[in-house]
């Protein structure tokens, strides 16, 4: 799949998908179904036109590509979001992006997508546009609620990953640098990978799942992942995402990991003495890889 930022795209037609589409969710998914091209945008818009009120997201836009390439997309076009792109009218948009930049003979969006300064554009506009046909697609609803980004935010936030990872259509994924910690869980017979987490993007609530991590290398292994501040321990880090990676040799500091959340296995807490603690990251460990295996 082919990824380009505004304006440096090929001349052709194409049938083009629009939207932010944080998560790349399965309301996401019938938006894209039958695009040849996705039209996204970075930062989220709200990043520039609210941001007091901008959301943790779900996805970086490295990880957003690989969802989109996964359903069969040629292209991924990239809008570098900013105060001058957000000045633009609903109209020139149309004009100048849609119309003008991608030849679009196609668009497909959700039904409530808004667009243009002020969010004044709207599926009206882009209906009444001849030059292009409009496929306008309903809000999804799995089980009586609303496929959105916000809903999935809200289930990671509550450790609810089998659903969330349910109305993603893959599982919500974690990545980030490995870095050293205070070797406090090798001392304990399980040595961690700790993940410091991009800015800005949902963290799962505080507490231990069973996930699957893939290692730089593209080796993949069970893992047991705490995440949360350590109640045991005076650690004076604030949040942390310690993985322990089962079967795994090796050394990890200064490469990425990334870790898929599967199921929440239990919450945080306090236990009376280190030996419980011990017995207990055992039963979490057994308990992963019956899930993840």
């Amino acid at each position: 799949m082919r990824i380009t930022r505004l304006p440096e795209v090929e001349p052709r037609a194409r049938r083009v998908a629009v939207g932010t589409f944080d998560g790349v969710h399965l309301g996401h998914r019938e938006v894209i179904a039958g695009a040849d091209t996705v039209l996204t945008f970075e930062p989220h818009p709200a990043a520039v036109v609210a941001p007091a009120g901008v959301p943790r997201l779900l996805t970086t836009l490295q990880r957003k590509a690989e969802l989109v390439e996964g359903l069969g997309v040629q292209e991924l076009v990239v809008i570098d979001f900013d105060r001058e792109f957000a000045a633009r009218s609903a109209q020139a948009f149309v004009d100048d992006v849609l119309a003008g930049t991608l030849q679009a003979t196609h668009v497909s969006v959700g039904e409530n997508f808004r667009f243009g300064h002020k969010a004044q554009g709207d599926v009206g506009l882009l209906r009444a546009d001849a030059r292009f046909e409009t496929r306008v697609v309903p809000l999804l609803e799995v089980d009586g609620e609303v496929v959105s980004s916000s809903h999935i935010r809200g289930l990671v936030l509550g450790g609810a990953m089998e659903y969330a990872d349910e109305l993603l259509g893959a599982p919500f994924t974690l990545s980030g640098e490995v870095v050293h910690g205070d070797k406090r869980g090798r001392e304990l017979g399980y040595p961690t990978a700790n993940l410091v987490p991009v800015d800005g993007f949902v963290l799962p609530g505080h507490g231990v799942y069973a996930c699957r991590a893939r290692t730089a290398a593209g080796d993949e292994h069970v893992a047991a992942v705490n995440v949360g501040v350590r109640p045991m321990f005076v650690t004076g880090r604030g949040e942390l995402v310690e993985a322990y990676l089962v079967d795994f040799e090796g050394d990890l500091y200064g490469s990425e990991l990334r870790l898929e959340f599967l199921k929440r296995l239990r919450g945080e807490k306090r236990f009376p003495g280190v030996d419980a603690l011990v017995a207990q990251m055992a039963r979490d460990v057994e308990a992963a890889v019956a899930i993840a295996a």
